[in-house]
């Protein structure tokens, strides 16, 4: 597959700049920095969640956990777990579980941990299980400016 193509024209629009970076197939963000050689604190995986007032992408390291009871604080919204086939039908031109770290190129609200914004280099998904976006701090920065920012998540081994 590569780029989802919903991904490639937005980060065209915006001129972010980015690396392709190829690995072996894996099925999870953690086996996928392992295989990728890049630390899975600087992965950033996606987790679709919803409400009542519709869906938001919560995009946290690779090795941490969403902390719904802070996003619930942050937002004031009492967020669950989206379904993996509702999120199939947001990201239409991803693979299942290759979701991009950038909902706002589906029309999505988003929430992006803190620590991910400390990270001198972010990896992210492409929409498929083979490729992985690469910007710099600062390109991520452009990308998520208008995103929501808080302390969503927290490591585990």
């Amino acid at each position: 597959m590569s780029l989802a193509p919903t991904l490639r024209q937005y980060l065209a629009e915006l001129g972010i700049g980015y690396e392709i970076l190829a690995h072996q197939r894996t099925t999870s963000s953690r086996a996928t920095a392992n295989a990728a050689h890049v630390p899975a604190g600087s992965l950033a995986k996606s987790v679709v969640l919803e409400d009542e007032h519709g869906f938001l992408v919560a995009v946290i390291p690779a090795n941490c956990r969403l902390e719904l009871g802070q996003v619930h604080r942050l937002l004031d919204r009492r967020l669950g777990l989206a379904t993996e086939r509702a999120a199939a039908t947001l990201f239409r031109d991803c693979e299942v579980g290759a979701i991009p770290a950038v909902g706002c190129a589906y029309g999505l609200e988003m929430l992006v941990d803190d620590s991910l914004v400390d990270q001198p280099e972010v990896y992210m998904e492409s929409g498929d299980h083979r490729e992985l976006l690469h910007m710099s701090n600062g390109q991520f920065r452009r990308l998520f400016s208008t995103a929501w920012h808080g302390h969503i998540s927290h490591l585990y081994l």
